[in-house]
């Protein structure tokens, strides 16, 4: 599912127009994206937990020439469903 196809199911479902429920959607997103880029973790009961975990930095190898190449650091968004989904 995409976000267009998202908003379509929520329209659908609440009997909102299209461009409010767009409007919550990428209000959340943009929410989302700051408490994660602030180290917070997002916990939504009954469906995971967003958080966000650093990666340390490793040696990896390019799969055209075999060379050795280091992968930085990085900070990387996990995810962590909620036992309810199967």
């Amino acid at each position: 599912m995409n976000k267009s196809q998202l908003i379509n199911a929520v329209a659908e479902q609440t009997n909102l127009t299209k461009n409010d429920v767009k409007k919550a959607i990428d209000v959340f997103f943009d929410i989302a994206e700051q408490k994660l880029q602030q180290g917070d973790k997002i916990v939504i009961s009954g469906f995971g937990v967003f958080s966000v975990a650093q990666v340390s930095e490793r040696v990896g190898r390019n799969p055209r020439t075999g060379e050795q190449v280091r992968i930085p650091a990085r900070r990387s968004v996990r995810f962590r469903s909620s036992m309810e989904i199967e």
